[in-house]
Formats: structure tokens, sequence, C-alpha cells
């Protein structure tokens, strides 16, 4: 399941990911209802490094199951998709 597969890939998008993906990783998931804006805000504004933002986002969504799982790694697949492939999230 897309949940289970976040959960395996979370040690590495949290050491690659960069912060502009993150940002539109966000930007993505807010118009796609999986986030609130509460939500991004707190991605955004309460995690100080790259890294603490990739957590918190990466938590977020996996928490809330494999459908909105599964919106994050497709939408990862459209802003990144080298670090989509070497996630193996295929």
């Amino acid at each position: 399941m897309a949940d289970t597969q976040l959960f395996n890939a979370r040690r590495e998008f949290v050491v690659r990911v960069s912060k502009d993906v993150i940002v539109q990783l966000l930007d993505d998931l807010l118009e796609d209802g999986v986030i609130n804006d509460g939500e991004k805000e707190a991605v955004i504004e309460e995690n100080r490094s790259t890294a603490d933002k990739a957590r918190y986002l990466i938590d977020t969504v996996r928490k809330k199951g494999p459908m909105t799982s599964e919106k994050l790694i497709s939408r990862l697949r459209e802003r990144d998709p080298n670090l989509y492939e070497l996630l193996n999230l295929d």
C-alpha cells in the first residue's frame, strides 16, 4: 500500500528532497484537498530545516492513509521524477 511505501522511503526522502520540491508538493496537496492551510503552514513555519519539513510532510500525509499517500507519490513523480525513481516508489 502507498502509506507503507512512503514509510519505507521516508529516510531517503528526508535526506534527498529539496526545499523547493517540498513547497511545490505542499501547493499540490493543498490543491488536491489532501492537506489544509493549517497543515501547509505548519510544514513551512514550524519546521526550521528542510529535513524537518520533509519529515512533517511525509508523516502527515502517511497517517491519512493509502489514498492520500498515493496522491503524494503521484505528485512527487511529477515534481521530481529522479527522486521518485531513486526512492523506488513504482
